[in-house]
C-alpha cells in the first residue's frame, strides 16, 4: 500500500449526500454507509453542515459510537460532561498540543474518536490530524531505530493535591483496589508511595499495526511524556522538581534517556505533516485513532469542543 502525501480527511455534507441539513439527515446518511469500512479507508471523516446542536449531539454520538468508553487512565486534563462525553482538553489556549494517538501509552486505547464543535473560537483552535504511516516514514531513520525496542512510560499520580492529575481523576474512582484491578494484567508495574502517590511504569511499543489495513504507524506519546516536549517551559519544570517527581516521564526501553533533539524532531515532523480541521459550530470529526494522530492549535476566545471514544 502506497503512502499518500496529500492525504486529507473525507468531508461529508448534506448537499453532497442528498440529505437534509439536520440530525435526521445525518442519520439517514449513516444508514447508507458502512462507517467502519469507510473510516478504515479514509482515516478521518468531517461531517459538516448537519446543524448538530448540544441537544442533538447525543443522537449523533449514539449512531457513530455505539459503544462509548470512559476515559480511564487518560492523561489529558478534561471534564466529563455527559455519558462518556468529555471536554476535548483543558490545556491552556495559548499552547499547541502536539500530534498524538489517544492513550497510545496504555495497554488499551480507543479505536475511534468523535469530536464535536459546540463553540468555535474567535481565531485559531483547529484540530490538526496526521497520517500515522506518513509520520513514521518521514522520521529520521536514526530516531526510528532508537525507538524500535519500545518506550518506557512513568506516571506519578498524586493523591488529590499536587502537580498534574490525581490517580482519582485518572481512573475515575476513589478506590485504590479498583485501580489495582485495572492495572493487573496490563504489564504495568506500580507502587504506592508514603504520601499516597501512585507511581506507574510500563513498557510499550513505539509503533503498531492497524487491525484492518495492516498499516504500520507511529504510535506513542514519548514527546508528550518527555520534559523537552514542554518547549520553553521545560527548564522551569525541571527546576521545580526532579525527573523522578514529574507527573509523567519517558525513557527508551532499556531505561536510558531520550535525547531532547529526538523529541523536538518527532513533534516538529508530526505538526509539519498535519492537516488542520477548522471548526464551525455543529461540525463533527470522526477519526481512526490508530491510523491518524491529532493535536490542537492555539486559539483566542472561548472554544468548546467535546470528544467521545469507542472501541
Amino acid at each position: 500500500m502506497s503512502i499518500t502525501l496529500d492525504w486529507q480527511p473525507r468531508e461529508l455534507t448534506p448537499d453532497g449526500a442528498g440529505v437534509g441539513a439536520s440530525a435526521q439527515g445525518l442519520l439517514e446518511l449513516l444508514g447508507r454507509l458502512d462507517v467502519g469500512a469507510l473510516l478504515a479507508d479514509e482515516k478521518a471523516l468531517v461531517l459538516r453542515g448537519f446543524g448538530i446542536t448540544p441537544e442533538t449531539h447525543g443522537t449523533a454520538v449514539d449512531a457513530l459510537l455505539p459503544r462509548r468508553l470512559a476515559y480511564v487512565h487518560g492523561n489529558s486534563p478534561r471534564t466529563k460532561v455527559g455519558d462518556n462525553v468529555y471536554t476535548s482538553t483543558e490545556y491552556p489556549a495559548e499552547f499547541v498540543i502536539s500530534m498524538h494517538n489517544e492513550m497510545s501509552y496504555s495497554h488499551t486505547w480507543p479505536s475511534r474518536l468523535l469530536f464535536f464543535c459546540e463553540q468555535a473560537p474567535e481565531s485559531g483552535g483547529a484540530t490538526p490530524v496526521v497520517d500515522g504511516r506518513l509520520w513514521l516514514s518521514t522520521l529520521d531513520p536514526e530516531v526510528r531505530a532508537a525507538f524500535a525496542p519500545g518506550v518506557r512510560y512513568v506516571q506519578n499520580l498524586h493523591d488529590g493535591y499536587g502537580f498534574g492529575k490525581s490517580w482519582q481523576d485518572t481512573f475515575e474512582t476513589d478506590d485504590p483496589s479498583a485501580v489495582e484491578s485495572f492495572l493487573t494484567g496490563t504489564g504495568a508495574e506500580w507502587t504506592w508511595t508514603p504520601d499516597g502517590t501512585l507511581r506507574i511504569s510500563h513498557l510499550r511499543p513505539a509503533t503498531t499495526r492497524h487491525p484492518v489495513t495492516g498499516a504500520e504507524v507511529w504510535f506513542n506519546q514519548a514527546d508528550q511524556f518527555h520534559h523537552a516536549g514542554l518547549g520553553e517551559h521545560a527548564a522551569a519544570v525541571q527546576e521545580l522538581m526532579s525527573e523522578d517527581e514529574l507527573p509523567q516521564a519517558v525513557t527508551f526501553a532499556d531505561g536510558s534517556p531520550i535525547p531532547a533533539e529526538y523529541i523536538t524532531h518527532i513533534q516538529e515532523t508530526g505538526l509539519a505533516l498535519a492537516v488542520d480541521v477548522e471548526w464551525a459550530p455543529g461540525d463533527l470529526l470522526l477519526i481512526d485513532n490508530v491510523l491518524v494522530g491529532h493535536g490542537r492549535r492555539p486559539f483566542t476566545g472561548p472554544r468548546r469542543v467535546l470528544v467521545a471514544m469507542s472501541d
